[in-house]
């Protein structure tokens, strides 16, 4: 399959532009919230959709998609939090590997077992080097992946990690400090590894206000993920999407 959504994010970092995804949890919507999120998205010209989380405990992640697909073009991307999260409506998947843990059944071991359905599934494929970052208290994902987080301090292990994680093969960078995070990533950590690197940089978690997100992109990041602070008040979607594409280009 074409890398369409890989290479539209490239082409976005080569020209500077700083891009949007709003990332939907299955298990906390319904089709009346997920017609009422897409049309803010419209409105605002958010540029990707993620699917997924930590822990889907529902079933509908195929109906969830399905529902986006027919309100919109956004493409839809899934952010799997198990190999079991797979849905071929979307549009792209981010193959996760945690790299900033030490766990190997999610460094590699669960996409060994996930391999066959995944190439099955027809979904173009982004290998993403998955990077948590400790956020101020204990989240799902650092829970789930019994791996403990990169200190937030300590910007040279991210740096030389995301390093790691581009050598190794990985298309992109994603560094999250989870859902519900007190404290989003430090700009300067975003900043050293953005300087490091040549692949895309998405950076989430614990961004709670359109500030935050535009300073997150000055700092380097190209993608801007934001879903727990939406949950909270979806009016903010467009002005996050102001505050992250008012970005000036090539402010690094």
């Amino acid at each position: 399959m074409a890398n369409t959504i890989y290479n539209s994010l490239v082409n976005r970092k080569q020209k500077g532009q700083k891009s949007f995804a709003v990332l939907i949890d299955p298990d906390k919507v319904n089709e009346q919230k997920i017609n009422e999120l897409v049309k803010l998205c419209i409105n605002a010209n958010v540029d990707y959709l993620l699917v997924g989380g930590s822990l889907v405990i529902s079933s509908n992640l195929d109906e969830v998609v399905q529902q986006i697909k027919k309100t919109c073009n956004i493409p839809v991307i899934l952010f799997p939090g198990s190999p079991s999260q797979i849905s071929s409506y979307a549009d792209a998947l981010l193959y996760l590997s945690l790299i900033s843990g030490r766990n190997p059944e999610l460094l590699i071991g669960q996409h060994v077992i996930s391999a066959p359905f995944v190439k099955q599934s027809g979904l173009e494929i982004i290998s993403t080097g998955y990077m948590v970052v400790d956020g101020g208290a204990p989240t799902t994902v650092s829970y789930i992946s019994n791996a403990s987080p990169i200190p937030s301090d300590k910007n040279e292990i991210a740096m030389c990690t995301a390093m790691a994680g581009e050598m190794l093969g990985m298309k992109v960078v994603y560094m999250d400090s989870g859902s519900g995070a007190k404290k989003a990533v430090t700009e300067s950590m975003i900043e050293a590894v953005a300087k490091n690197i040549s692949v895309p940089l998405i950076v989430g978690g614990g961004i709670t206000d359109p500030e935050k997100a535009y300073r997150n992109c000055k700092a380097g990041a190209d993608v801007i993920v934001i879903g727990n602070a939406i949950e909270k008040d979806a009016s903010l979607i467009r002005e996050m999407a102001l505050a992250i594409h008012s970005v000036p280009v090539n402010t690094i």
